[in-house]
This record gives structure tokens, C-alpha cells and sequence, in this order.
């Protein structure tokens, strides 16, 4: 036998016991022993003369699961595959792995005879908000092909819970891509990686633009019209994003849709100093006070939209202009405006008065219907729930138009995503995690973030790019007034200001909860991408 050198045997040994301490194995004195009886044994002069083989140090791909099935939409049978799994995100090398991003995309294939030109065929990435929610209210909501059934009025079905085919799902109009950022759904950072990387305006950004790049490029899909769909702080992350892709990667979008948007946070933080909240939630306090009737005055048992369009006008011409004034406003003005929010808000006039004629949405929402003992929604003011502390003005009620989705969702989608799409993991699936806070805003320290200004340059540059933008009338999240006023504060060049609709609904933040509002929000979608597609000559 060829003597062994020593150095030989203490490696084998060291690797022996890696293996035994990575696998967990008992009995690992005989892999010892192997390992040993391995690096003594003899070996051919051939052997020890070749040169060791380098092992291939590229990253092997996280496995897809992809599965076919079939939809009927407006009476045509759909045929589609469905992808879902991770997309390994890289460093700046494309080398070491940061991040696994989870998705879910459908497909259109090809009917009898038909052949899908990708030049035609529009692409579609979708993401609801948070920050720290996953993509899944869309997706099992909205625009997929499956949805979770609810009650008539968006309320939740008692357990347990049942899905179906979506029959105003998207998919007749573009191919869909749902992907949860990381930290939420399945998506996770890399073994080692730090999950706060990824936590924050920037960061968000830049890793769900590598996200659509990536799967653009491995799909060959740059030749598709490309279009965003956000919802929530998704449509903050889709109006960031659409100059982020221009600038960027040179990837051009042709449309964006937000639903119940919130691109300027001025108008959605109550804080000292800034009156605006004030003045652009209150024509959803309107609407609210309607639907559960406490209106007062002229405007008890009249029409939404007359209310509405009342509400709006006073904030122009009196509530906005008053609250300039401050203390220097007379107490009779203050008086009478004190009397007319009162009207408008089904809120005691002597409560308002106290409150200096500031509303905030935690005090709405619990002071509403305070007698009854109950609290309205903030995603949706239209439904109720049990006060746990009665009379006191608390923020630690939970906000029952959230609790009519979360358990549904959840569930639906945990047993479709193995049931059906044949997806396996034993993670737990992060509807809306907590895990992101506190959200990275160093972008904007000491502003408030305003991303209506990136859709502006991208729209400049990109005078194709249209905007379709959805608001639910019940929606204390992000009040349609709110968007409405963003829009009109954009400063858009008149060559492209028509580029930009906006729809209305009598639902939430989550108006597709209600069957009624999810039939026109897909009427409006299918006009939206029809006039889109045709103003570039795609159809």
C-alpha cells in the first residue's frame, strides 16, 4: 500500500464530520470510519495522476410547479398554464442568491389552430400593498382565475370557506404574474441574507424591478405590452416603479392600474399641522354616515351621489378655507361649520365642536355608531363589528371590513395553492405581516412620500403610458377625495392629463368584495387595456 499522508486523512475526517452535522445522522463514527478507509485506500496511479474535477458552483434554480387548466370567460373556454414557485433574485454579479421570491403566473395556450403572438399578448404583474402584504387579494379577489366567495355585501361566508372559478378574472385581456415582495407570502430572504435589505421604499422597489425584468427576460416577454396592476401601497410601489423600470432597465410600460391608490401620504397622516386629511376623508365619512343612516339635515334618506357631491363642495368652498384660518376663524363661523359637518359626518355637532372641527378616521370609525356599541370599517365603512371596549375612543378596536377577508383568503389560497397548483412548502403563508416594520421611508426623511411625482416624469417621458385608477366610495384607507386630489395636484402637461381615468364604487378598499362592484370593476378593466392596446396599434 502507498503510504497516505496525514493531511489526507484530517480532511476526510473533517468532511466526514460536516456531513454528519449538516444531515443530523446518528451513528456517524462508521462515516467516520469510511470516510477514513476512503482517503488510506489505494488508488490507481491513473487516479492520482488526474487532476481533481471542480465542482459546478452555480446555484441550481428553486424547481417550478406548472399545471393546465381551463376557464370559461364570456362564454369562451379558456385554456392556461400555471406556474408557481420562486425566482431566485442575485447580487449585482448574478452569483449569490439575496432573496426567493415567490410567485404565481398564468399563461394563455394556444387553441385549435390558434397561435399567441407575444407582441400582441399584453403581460401583466400584479401586487397588492401593506407594506408587508402579499399579492394574494388580487389575486383570489380580483383578477385571478379563481376567487373566494363572499356574501352579496362583501361580508365573509362562515367557514369554512369556498372558492370558484372567477368568471371576471383578467385573463381574457393579458397574461398574469402575481408575486409577493419579499417577507411576505412565501417569498423569503436568502439563507444568511438580512430580510431588512429588502424593507423599504428603495429597496422594495429595486427588488420587485429586478423581479419584472427577470421574468420578462426569461420568458421573452419584452416584446408584450406590459402593463402594472397595485392595490393599496401597491399602487404607491407601481407609480414608484414606473419611472424606476424606464430609467432604470429601459423597460417602458403601456398601463398601470391602481386600485384605491395612495401615491401622496400627505393626504393620509393625521398629524399636528396638517389639516388635509381632515378635509379629504370627509366626503367617505359621507358616505358612510349614508349607508348606515346618520344623516342629518337635507341629506337624510337622499341619493349617495348627491351626498357626496354636497360633501365635496363644502370642502372646497368652506371646510378647507376655514381650517386655514385656524384659531383666527370666528366662533360663530366656527359655529355653523361645526353644524354642517355634523350633517355630513352623522356625528354629534357638540362633539365636533370639541374636536375643533378635526375628525381624525380612528375616532369616525369608533364614534359612528358608538351607540349601537359598534365600530365601522376602515377598508370599508359599510361593515361592522363588535366594540371591545364600548364608548371609549381607542385605537386597539380591530377593523372588522379586515376580518371579513383575512380567515377566507388565507384558507382558500393555502388549499388551492397544493389542491391545485401542486405547489408544496410547509412555510407559512404571509397574508400581512408585521415583519417589515419599521418600512425604510430615509428616501423621503422628514417629507411625506409623494410618488405621484415619478408617475408624472414617467408619464413626460413616456406620453404612451395610460392610467386607469379604481376607488371604492366606502373606502376609509385610501378616500377616493384623497386620490382625486393627488391626480388633480400632478401637474400634468394637458398633452397627457386624458391619459389618466379614474372609476367609482359602491364598495371599499377592496371593492371586489362586493359581486356587484368585482362585474364592473372587470367591464372597466377590459375597456382599459381594449382602448390602451389599440392606441399603440396592438389591436
Amino acid at each position: 500500500m502507498k503510504t497516505t499522508s496525514l493531511s489526507n486523512v484530517v480532511l476526510a475526517l473533517l468532511a466526514a464530520a460536516a456531513v454528519n452535522a449538516q444531515e443530523g445522522r446518528r451513528g456517524g463514527a462508521s462515516s467516520v470510519a469510511a470516510a477514513v478507509a476512503a482517503a488510506t485506500a489505494e488508488k490507481p496511479a491513473s487516479a492520482e495522476a488526474k487532476p481533481a474535477e471542480k465542482k459546478d458552483e452555480k446555484e441550481k434554480e428553486p424547481a417550478l410547479a406548472v399545471s393546465e387548466h381551463q376557464l370559461t370567460l364570456g362564454g369562451k373556454v379558456i385554456k392556461y398554464k400555471a406556474t408557481a414557485g420562486y425566482m431566485a433574485m442575485k447580487d449585482a454579479k448574478g452569483e449569490k442568491t439575496k432573496a426567493n421570491i415567490f410567485f404565481v403566473a398564468y399563461t394563455k395556450l394556444p387553441g385549435e389552430g390558434e397561435k399567441i403572438d407575444p407582441a400582441k399578448r399584453a403581460l401583466t404583474f400584479s401586487f397588492n400593498g401593506g407594506p408587508g402584504s402579499a399579492s394574494i387579494w388580487l389575486h383570489m379577489g380580483a383578477i385571478g382565475p379563481k376567487r373566494v366567495l363572499m356574501k352579496e355585501n362583501g361580508e365573509s361566508l362562515p367557514p369554512p370557506y369556498r372558492m370558484a372559478d372567477n368568471e371576471h378574472s383578467w385573463l381574457d385581456e393579458t397574461d398574469l404574474v402575481f408575486l409577493d415582495p419579499v417577507s411576505t407570502g412565501y417569498s423569503r430572504a436568502a439563507a444568511g441574507e438580512d430580510a431588512k435589505q429588502f424593507h423599504g421604499f428603495n429597496e422594495d422597489i429595486a427588488s420587485v424591478g429586478d423581479f419584472i425584468r427577470l421574468y420578462t427576460t426569461r420568458n421573452q416577454r419584452w416584446s408584450s405590452p406590459k402593463f402594472l396592476v397595485g392595490e393599496s401601497y401597491g399602487t404607491t410601489r407601481a407609480s414608484g416603479l414606473s419611472d424606476y423600470l424606464q430609467e432604470r432597465y429601459g423597460l417602458y410600460l403601456n398601463g398601470i392600474s391602481l386600485i384605491s391608490s395612495i401615491m401622496n401620504f400627505q393626504t393620509a397622516r393625521f398629524t399636528p399641522g396638517n389639516d388635509l386629511p381632515y378635509t379629504l376623508f370627509l366626503p367617505t365619512y359621507t358616505a358612510g354616515a349614508w349607508y348606515h343612516k346618520k344623516l342629518g339635515g337635507a341629506f337624510a334618506g337622499g341619493d349617495l351621489r348627491a351626498a357626496l357631491a354636497a360633501a365635496e363642495k363644502f370642502v372646497q368652498d368652506k371646510y378647507a378655507p376655514a381650517l386655514l384660518r385656524g384659531d383666527a376663524l370666528p366662533a360663530a363661523e366656527k359655529a355653523a361649520l361645526a353644524k354642517e359637518i355634523a350633517a355630513l359626518t352623522g356625528l354629534p355637532e357638540a362633539f365636533v365642536l370639541q374636536r375643533n372641527l378635526r375628525i381624525d378616521i380612528f375616532t369616525f370609525t369608533t364614534k359612528l355608531l358608538e351607540a349601537q356599541d359598534r365600530s365601522v370599517g376602515r377598508y370599508d365603512c359599510r361593515l361592522t363589528g363588535i366594540r371591545y371596549q364600548p364608548g371609549a375612543l381607542t385605537r386597539s378596536e380591530f377593523d372588522p371590513s379586515y376580518e371579513a377577508v383575512l380567515g377566507c383568503y388565507t384558507a382558500c389560497f393555502n388549499d388551492y395553492v397544493r389542491r391545485e397548483l401542486k405547489y408544496e412548502t410547509d412555510l407559512p403563508y404571509n397574508a400581512l405581516t408585521g415583519e417589515v416594520q419599521p418600512w425604510n421611508y430615509n428616501n423621503v426623511q422628514n417629507q411625506y412620500l409623494n410618488t405621484s411625482e415619478m408617475l408624472h416624469q414617467a408619464m413626460s417621458r413616456n406620453t404612451h403610458l395610460k392610467v386607469w385608477i379604481a376607488n371604492g366610495y366606502y373606502d376609509l384607507a385610501t378616500p377616493y377625495f384623497a386620490t382625486d386630489y393627488t391626480v388633480r395636484q400632478m401637474g400634468l402637461d394637458a398633452a397627457v392629463r386624458g391619459n389618466v381615468t379614474q372609476t367609482f364604487y359602491e364598495g371599499g378598499h377592496m371593492m371586489y368584495m362586493v359581486p356587484t362592484e368585482l362585474a364592473k370593476l372587470k367591464v372597466d378593466a377590459a375597456k382599459f387595456y381594449d382602448a390602451t392596446l389599440k392606441s399603440v396599434g396592438v389591436r
